[in-house]
């Protein structure tokens, strides 16, 4: 094996089969892009348990499989380490947990070049993060969206991406939002079973789709407190899809408050949110709960609702 090569180990499950092999690679790691696994399938990086390499990337996934990855060391990182003001709820060499603000963008992308969330840990951490996410998402091991705040765990350490990775896989990461959504839910308290997958006629978004289509998608909800024409509701994820909260919760008709793709909101909830200058959907990360990947041991972390979300809270309630 080459120096600096790490080894990722991919179980496809029954789930897999008759799909792609890329896009089951995908789906199994979400840590690496498609286009990545196809690149590292072409070079023959991808393998199966007795060495032979796999590389048809159109290949349907005939059965069951555990599959090898060899990722090749990190180039050096092109980001600009920036020293941006970060909130750390936890710290250790394999590790770190921040809790984001609305409006940082996780990770560089078009549109959004520098002021990340990776900018910022470049510099805090010295440019010690895992290399598995590639040269533009060090240290990724999931994400949350620019205008949600709250909870993230980002990897120093290769050993630790694969650990945090595979329990995002298994849906054994426990993760609970904070959502202020239109109306009050009946009943109070329940769990939306939908699959989600790409709008087919607006690719920016994500829609429940139906048995057979898309990627499984479950959430539990439960009210907190109802508010005047809103209520805020505990979102606890079984799966973590992109926009899941956001997508289920409108589809049950409580979209959440200033959510510019998926919300609908009567004049009155629209009034408070532009009195207040509330301009993002209000949804915030407030408990991640893990094992560690190094340590063996469960943690868990918890936030606060921030700022603008306990203002446009306070306001509703009064």
């Amino acid at each position: 094996m080459n120096r600096g090569v790490s080894i990722v180990t991919v179980t496809l499950d029954e789930s897999h089969v008759g799909t792609r092999l890329d896009r089951a690679l995908a789906d199994a790691a979400p840590d690496l892009s498609r286009e990545r696994i196809k690149a590292l399938l072409a070079e023959g990086a991808v393998t199966r348990a007795d060495g032979a390499p796999v590389g048809n990337a159109s290949a349907k996934v005939l059965a069951p499989a555990v599959l090898h990855i060899a990722l090749p060391p990190p180039l050096p990182l092109e980001n600009e380490a920036q020293a941006l003001p970060l909130v750390i709820a936890y710290e250790d060499e394999h590790l770190i947990v921040v809790d984001k603000p609305a409006g940082m963008v996780v990770h560089p992308a078009s549109g959004n070049p520098d002021g990340t969330l990776v900018n910022a840990l470049l510099h805090h951490c010295a440019g010690q993060l895992s290399g598995i996410g590639g040269v533009a998402r060090p240290g990724i091991v999931h994400r949350i969206d620019k205008d949600t705040s709250g909870l993230i765990v980002v990897a120093k350490t290769d050993v630790a991406h694969e650990g945090l990775a595979r329990q995002f896989f298994d849906h054994s990461i426990d993760r609970i939002y904070h959502a202020i959504v239109a109306g009050h839910p009946i009943p109070p308290a329940g769990t939306i079973d939908a699959p989600l997958a790409r709008s087919t006629t607006n690719r920016k978004k994500i829609a429940v789709v139906g048995e057979g289509r898309g990627k499984r998608a479950v959430t539990h909800f439960r009210t907190l407190e109802a508010l005047s024409g809103a209520s805020l509701v505990e979102c606890r994820l079984e799966t973590g899809r992109t926009h899941q909260v956001r997508v289920h919760m409108a589809h049950i008709g409580h979209p959440l408050l200033g959510d510019p793709v998926y919300g609908r909101s009567r004049a009155s909830l629209t009034s408070t949110l532009k009195s207040i200058g509330f301009a993002r959907q209000a949804l915030h990360a407030t408990r991640l709960g893990f094992i560690h990947p190094v340590r063996g041991k469960s943690v868990a972390f918890d936030s606060v609702l921030p700022e603008d979300m306990q203002e446009l809270f306070t306001r509703l309630r009064t």
